[in-house]
């Protein structure tokens, strides 16, 4: 322990480099370590988690992409600036503290490659990653597409090329430090292989760099391959929808689960594109010399999406939801001078603790004023760490209170909270549950109607009411 916390200052001082990546809706259980599904295959995933440690009980701030990562780039719970759902999500206002500025103020060459989408996002905005802390940047807004990116086609007169077809599929630009492109190559290689370039150029400057790189993968919607990639896994090519369709909603339900013939070949294949371009990254570190010196994060955005065919088994519930399968993800760190291979702990983390890790890695300064709501993870590391002794999660029509053994989860019964049960049920196949309920999770991990303690164990869940209560009180939006 003794070696292990001097290799820690050692590397402390030194600004390790940092490399975190993030994927969107990737299922809890698509992972081959867990061998749940043998047709799954994520080597380098594999080889990330049998390099480092597994955070088993690692979880989002959101079951939605927006909210959760505007907390997860500020360490801060996305609730305080009033971002809950699609509907009133956005990046964070004056006052929180950034991540990629406070590495970047500590030294850190910094750059962004991936998928934005903390709300209604637009060109030159403040939630750009060239305004807000990026050094070397390349990106599509999500906003400018209902949420989605396409895999293939981005052109900067997309709506003259395409139509009102370019709104609803996210044809429109990529974005090169804040300037409009043009790009024709699978997003999944191109994110990739600009995260490559970024890495080797900070390398050779000898410079620290934080590199973040926001996957679309594995999204909807996955049938967008390369021709040759289909051709090697026998898959037909699917056409994307038809924009002279007048009604969006019939064409999206018609090409998720279960209608889309092909579909978890399709999702799975995107997610190798996806291990590929991750190994690509980690070959780097070892062709550099540079593995020992790096600490690579890799999760999800929220829960795996059932109707894109994402699989969260054992876990219940998917994206969306507050049961353990929305907001419960894969959580992945690798150091290996630092942490011990095949390492893995209980405890609670959270997305919000990779800005005070991160921070305090950099030997970076955060105003005392400025709320952060994560814990340090570097304890974990040495095998020390004590997680949160609770989470909290709050979407507007729902909420959850979950500690170490406990899971209180409650929808709300008003007209508008049930508006949103149904839609989630109608359109996105995922049902979010209803009223209040109480789970105990040390000896299973379903929260099926079954499992519900509410009635068995009253006290407790008046107990972490009281807990919601206090913490929905305390990160209140100020008036």
């Amino acid at each position: 322990m003794e070696n292990k916390e001097q290799t820690i200052e050692t590397l402390f001082g030194s600004q390790p480099n940092i490399l975190f990546i993030l994927s969107d809706d990737h299922g809890y259980s698509d992972l081959s370590f867990y061998g749940r599904d043998e047709a799954v295959h994520t080597p380098n995933l594999d080889r990330l988690r049998n390099s480092g440690m597994l955070f088993e009980q690692g979880f989002v701030s959101a079951p939605i992409c927006s909210p959760s990562r505007a907390g997860l780039i500020t360490g801060s719970h996305q609730q305080r600036w009033g971002a809950e759902w699609f509907g009133n999500s956005k990046f964070a206002p004056k006052g929180y503290a950034i991540l990629p500025e406070v590495l970047q103020q500590a030294g850190y060459q910094t750059g962004y490659f991936g998928k934005v989408h903390y709300g209604p996002d637009v060109p030159g905005g403040r939630s750009c990653p060239d305004q807000h802390g990026f050094d070397t940047s390349f990106y599509g807004l999500a906003a400018q597409g209902m949420g989605r990116l396409h895999y293939m086609i981005h052109v900067k007169d997309a709506e003259v090329a395409y139509g009102e077809a370019a709104n609803r599929h996210g044809m429109h630009a990529m974005y090169e430090n804040g300037q409009a492109v043009d790009c024709h190559e699978h997003l999944t290689i191109e994110f990739g292989k600009r995260a490559k370039a970024f890495m080797e150029t900070s390398i050779a400057k000898e410079a620290p760099y934080f590199c973040m790189v926001a996957f679309n993968a594995v999204h909807n919607f996955a049938w967008q391959l390369p021709q040759e990639e289909l051709d090697k896994r026998n898959l037909p090519a699917y056409p994307d929808f038809n924009p002279e369709m007048d009604t969006y909603l019939d064409w999206y339900d018609g090409a998720i689960s279960p209608n889309l013939p092909n579909g978890r070949a399709y999702y799975l294949a995107q997610l190798e594109l996806m291990d590929q371009e991750i190994g690509r990254l980690l070959d780097t570190l070892d062709e550099t010399g540079t593995k020992e010196q790096t600490i690579v994060v890799y999760l999800t955005d929220n829960g795996g999406s059932s109707c894109n065919y994402g699989v969260n088994a054992p876990l219940t519930g998917t994206k969306y939801s507050l049961f353990e399968g929305g907001i419960r993800v894969p959580y992945l760190v690798s150091w290996p001078s630092v942490i011990t291979a095949g390492k893995q702990t209980n405890e609670l983390a959270s997305s919000l603790d990779l800005m005070p890790t991160f921070a305090y890695l950099a030997g970076a300064t955060i105003a005392p004023e400025v709320p952060i709501d994560g814990l340090n993870l570097v304890p974990h590391f040495i095998g020390e760490g004590k997680g949160h002794e609770a989470l909290y999660f709050d979407t507007g029509f729902q909420w959850s209170v979950r500690t170490k053994d406990w899971k209180l989860h409650e929808v709300h019964s008003d007209e508008e909270s049930q508006n949103a049960r149904r839609v989630m049920q109608e359109v996105e196949h995922s049902d979010i549950g209803q009223g209040q309920s109480l789970f105990q999770l040390t000896q299973r991990v379903t929260e099926n109607p079954a499992d519900n303690l509410l009635e068995a164990y009253p006290e407790r869940a008046v107990e972490m009411t009281k807990m919601y209560a206090s913490w929905a009180n305390k990160i209140k939006p100020k008036k």
